[in-house]
């Protein structure tokens, strides 16, 4: 498969060569609609709703307009067993450009993404960018097997966005590939404001995480999605539910038992799980805990509708983040 990347310009070097550092951005407000463009926007396909919005708030701030974009995936989707249709596969063909995330996520697009890519399809998957991180060892009891051949992701864990910084330097990797595209700068320019947002907006993520108390910041999710979350905002992931990074593997009973022995012996108050999926596992390993331990929903692989707090990605990792501190804290 094609993973295009088209060229990256200095500055976007130059950020990826920092993408684990504390950022120091300006504050700055958010990308504005021009008011007129004489630049026609490329015709793009997104693979997930997270991917798309900060997609569309590019192609807003340079042509003012998402008329362009087509997302894949409907909100509220495990792209971990999403399968496009053909109608799906037909549109990324005829696209300018297919943004994925990559790294494996998307495991049930991968045969239409190769499709595409064989019928001429420029595809680029933004995921192994942006330095991407091993799957960590969790001791939970788990056999994490990452190493076995039918694990479902690569070695690389492919949930970068929940590290704000990355995913600034995504848009700015997604402006150069559309500059590519459309031989048009104004991509660029865009991207690298839509990246300050990004950073700007982290800001208020660390002040909101930042009152749950060091000994609080211990984390047991559903699955291995927290990891760049973690590692950016300085938690500890002590368990999870389902082994591997994907939600299509299944807990087993002797490592939920330990489970339930980590949370009593950590005193965690709360397990984090997925919009996207039936929390029924999660409120029985709940059930045994002697004591009051909350599941809480979060919005990990995909954005919620109007009115749900994660209608955009700068609002979801906002809202995630209080949901966890919340949960943390009580």
């Amino acid at each position: 498969m094609k993973k295009s990347l088209g060229f990256i310009l200095p500055g976007v070097l130059a950020l990826a060569g920092c993408v684990g550092g504390a950022p120091s951005p300006e504050i700055v407000q958010q990308p504005e609609q021009p008011t007129q463009s004489a630049v026609s926007a490329p015709t793009i396909v997104v693979s997930n709703s997270i991917l798309g919005s900060v997609v569309g708030d590019i192609l807003l701030c340079a042509v003012g307009n998402t008329d362009s974009l087509t997302v894949l995936m409907p909100l509220g989707t495990d792209p971990h067993d999403f399968q496009p249709s053909s109608e799906q596969v037909a549109s990324m063909v005829r696209a300018d450009v297919v943004i994925a995330n990559g790294l494996g996520l998307e495991l049930g697009l991968q045969g239409g993404l190769e499709a595409a890519s064989a019928d001429g399809a420029r595809v680029f998957e933004v995921a192994e960018y942006i330095d991407p991180i091993p799957w960590t060892v969790i001791d939970d009891g788990h056999d994490h097997g990452h190493d076995d051949e039918e694990d479902l992701h690569g070695e690389s864990d492919p949930h970068f966005w929940f590290d704000m910084n990355r995913m600034g330097l995504a848009a700015e990797l997604i402006g150069a590939e559309l500059t590519a595209v459309t031989n048009e700068s104004v991509f660029q320019d865009c991207a690298t404001e839509v990246g300050t947002s990004i950073r700007t907006a982290e800001l208020e993520v660390q002040s909101i995480l930042s009152t749950v108390p060091a000994e609080k910041r211990l984390l047991i999710t559903d699955h291995e999605a927290l990891t760049y979350f973690a590692q950016r905002y300085e938690f500890t992931i002590i368990g999870v539910v389902i082994p591997g990074g994907s939600t299509m593997g299944a807990p087993d009973s002797r490592a939920l038992a330990k489970l339930v022995s980590t949370i009593k012996s950590n005193n965690v108050s709360a397990i984090f799980g997925n919009t996207s999926l039936n929390q029924s596992v999660l409120e029985a390993l709940a059930s045994e805990v002697e004591g009051d331990v909350k599941v809480v929903e979060l919005f990990v692989e995909s954005l919620g509708g109007p009115g749900s707090g994660a209608s955009t990605y700068i609002e979801m990792m906002s809202t995630n983040a209080s949901l966890i501190a919340q949960g943390l804290r009580d």
